[in-house]
Formats: structure tokens, sequence, C-alpha cells
């Protein structure tokens, strides 16, 4: 795949096909770094309190910034998709019904890493502490086979690649979109992703509650 960097254009194409998935959930990942660095200023600045004297439901502040981190996240997903089409990405094989689940499994990637990145900003006691505790959010995908497949890897370093929550939507993405197989990485997705969502939910409102006290 790599010979694609400066081989002929049948291997270009083959080499950006590959990567783009990857980098699709990669700009989720640097995406929602901003919703943890938002929450923590809000929480550092007196923002919550203000609303805390508001006739508003407690949640509401929480579930904002998630609304518009994962609308944010979207959008990025879209420019960055476009500029994949502009270099020559092409999807030929996904039907309607495999686009629409490659846009729904993007979207509930994006919800699960913003209630995350939600939780790591609640913990955080400023802006730069909240930037430096989502930096694996960036770091996984690096660790993931999002540049080379899992099984050109050091054999020791595989199971960590393999398992972790961005191989697994990155190869089901590639399935959609390129017809590639999925296997079980579309239920080890799924399970992930909701893992995740309920971690960083009861975690971010958890300690949102405990401030409130």
């Amino acid at each position: 795949l790599s010979a694609g960097i400066n081989g002929g254009e049948p291997d270009r194409a083959r080499y950006i096909a590959y990567l783009v998935p990857g980098l699709l959930l990669m700009t989720i990942g640097s995406t929602v770094i901003g919703t943890a660095v938002s929450v923590a200023n809000d929480m550092t600045e007196g923002i919550i309190a203000r609303f805390r004297t508001m006739a508003i439901h407690r949640g509401s502040v929480l579930i904002g910034h998630v609304i518009g981190s994962v609308l944010q996240s979207v959008l990025s997903v879209i420019l960055v998709g476009a500029v994949a089409v502009a270099i020559g990405f092409r999807s030929t094989d996904a039907t309607p019904i495999e686009w629409l689940a490659a846009f729904g499994l993007l979207a509930l990637f994006a919800l699960a890493l913003t209630w995350i990145a939600v939780g790591m900003g609640l913990v955080s006691p400023n802006a730069e502490a909240a930037s430096n505790n989502a930096m694996p959010l960036i770091l996984l995908p690096l660790l993931s086979s999002a540049f080379v497949p899992v099984d050109s890897m050091p054999g020791w370093f595989q199971p960590i690649a393999e398992y972790q929550p961005f191989t697994p939507a990155i190869e089901t993405l590639r399935g959609l979109l390129l017809g590639t197989g999925i296997g079980h990485n579309g239920w080890l997705t799924i399970a992930w992703c909701l893992g995740l969502t309920l971690l960083g939910y009861f975690w971010a409102t958890a300690k949102f509650n405990s401030n409130a006290k």
C-alpha cells in the first residue's frame, strides 16, 4: 500500500482509498478535543455557575455541549470527505444503505468520543490540562490500522492495535465504503461506541453533579 505514495495512478488511488476511512475518524478525534477545552473553560470561568442560577434543566448544559460537538464533528467529516473526493477518493461499490450506515457509524463514534471529551473537560483544572488529557484521542488513531494493516505490525503490538476503539471502526468504515470484509469489526465498533457513550455520560454527569454541591 505504501508504494502508492510514489507509485503509479492505480497504486495512488488504492492508497488514498485505504487512508480516507482512517482520516475521517481521526478528524472526529481531533475535533472533540475542542469540546474538552470548551467544557474546562466553562467550568473555570464561572459560566456554569451562572447557568445554575437560571431556571433551566441542570443537564442541558452538558447536552448542549454534546449536540454542538457532534454537529461540529459531522461538518468536519464532510469537509475532509470533500477534500478526499477532490484528491481522488471514490466509493463506487457502496450502496445508498451502506452510505447511510457509514454516516451513522461516524455520528455514533462522534457521540461516544464527545461524551468522553466532556468528562475529560470536567475533571481538568484548566483548558491546557483538558487539551493534554484529551491527547489520547489523537494518539490512538496513530496506533491503529489507519495507515498500515494490523498484520504488518510487530506481533506483540497487533492485539493493541486490533482491539482499541479506532481500528474496528476504521475497518467497518472501509467495509461499508470500499467493499472489504467487515467480519467481527462491526459488532466491536458498536460495542465500543455504546460502552464509551455510557462511560462518558455517567462519568460526566457524576462529576458535573458533584461540582454542583
